[in-house]
């Protein structure tokens, strides 16, 4: 379930001066376990100064292209984004877990119209999304509204461009910067005024089928919030987090130890537990090889269902209500609120 499958680096690609692309290579035994849907991400496990670090990225390249990359923007004082960004190469190495994830496209067989509002490196799941729909939906039109500080910050800038004069019946970017002012794109952030111009004013006589968020939870909030208001569905909103806030624990009103059972690749584990702690954490302290990779809430890596008992979690922008309901749970968001929870990482 948890398994991670050693690829080797066939490219580094430089994107911008702190984003890079890396692009494996997938050996035919295995192209039917990393195979993926458009938006979908991997997990990449290494050994950092002694440290086991996993990392979830985007996958950039689309389901048809025989490609299989993600991209890497560097991080002020991180551990694999540092490393990707100045010392991988080709040739190299690294253990990554099959392609998951929730945000996801599929195509379908009728003409369809699609925005997606993306800041920064959230533009990375989008652009597989993007090359899907232009490729297999021949009919459909995508509209990308596209936040960056500057021209030389943004990753895939010259791809876009190029897709852009590919298709210029039915691709159409909104470039916009806060750092620097442009020709043909607007200067500021990604906010109210800005879905307003594209939804009832550029585009307004354009009714679309899906609209696509990622980049950090304020903007996706900001813009969820403004879609709902013009009448939006929340099922036609789907949204990927590339940063979160963190969140404070849950109060609970049990006290002392809480007797935990956690069932992972048909092994039950039972242990006890402080209820101020995670479900992950307490997993991890316990060497148990459940799924895990971000470890903030903003992947789905950790799903798992509660059998017996009740837990709440500290932030959820992943599941919906009804999968709550179901009793699915963030392992890494999700403390006790019953003095038994026994969770199923399989059953999900």
């Amino acid at each position: 379930m948890n398994k991670f499958y050693a690829l080797k680096v066939k490219q580094i690609i430089r994107e911008t001066p702190e984003a890079v692309s890396i692009s494996f290579d997938i050996p035919e035994e295995l192209r039917d376990i990393f195979s993926y849907k458009a938006g979908q991400y991997i997990t990449i496990q290494t050994q950092l100064d002694g440290e086991e670090v996993r990392r979830a990225y985007s996958l950039c390249s689309s389901p048809g292209s025989g490609e299989f990359k993600v991209t890497v923007k560097e991080v002020a004082g991180g551990k694999f984004s540092v490393l990707a960004n100045n010392s991988l190469k080709a040739g190299d190495v690294l253990e990554v877990h099959p392609p998951e994830g929730k945000f996801i496209f599929e195509p379908g067989n009728k003409a369809q119209n699609y925005v997606a509002f993306a800041a920064g490196s959230g533009i990375t799941p989008v652009l597989s999304i993007i090359k899907t729909v232009l490729s297999s939906e021949p009919e459909s039109t995508f509209v990308l509204v596209y936040g960056n500080r500057s021209i030389e910050e943004t990753i895939f800038f010259k791809e876009l461009l190029e897709l852009q004069v590919e298709h210029p019946e039915r691709l159409f970017i909104e470039f916009i910067y806060s750092r620097t002012r442009e020709e043909n794109a607007q200067f500021g952030r990604i906010e109210n005024s800005t879905v307003n111009f594209v939804l009832k004013n550029k585009f307004k006589e354009t009714g679309f089928e899906k609209y696509f968020l990622c980049g950090p939870e304020e903007m996706i909030q900001a813009v969820t919030e403004i879609l709902k208001s013009n009448g939006v569905p929340e099922e036609s909103i789907l949204f990927e987090l590339f940063t979160t806030k963190d969140a404070a624990p849950v109060e609970t009103a049990i006290d002392g130890e809480v007797k935990l059972t956690i069932i992972v690749d048909d092994e039950e584990s039972s242990f006890t537990m402080d209820n101020k702690k995670t479900v992950l954490e307490v997993a991890l302290d316990n060497d148990i090889d459940v799924p895990y990779s971000c470890q903030g809430g903003i992947c789905s890596s950790c799903i798992a269902r509660i059998t017996e008992g009740k837990a709440e979690m500290r932030k959820n922008m992943i599941l919906t209500d009804s999968e709550i309901a179901e009793g699915l749970i963030l392992t890494c968001q999700a403390q006790p609120t019953t003095p038994v929870l026994k969770v199923d990482y399989d059953d999900v």
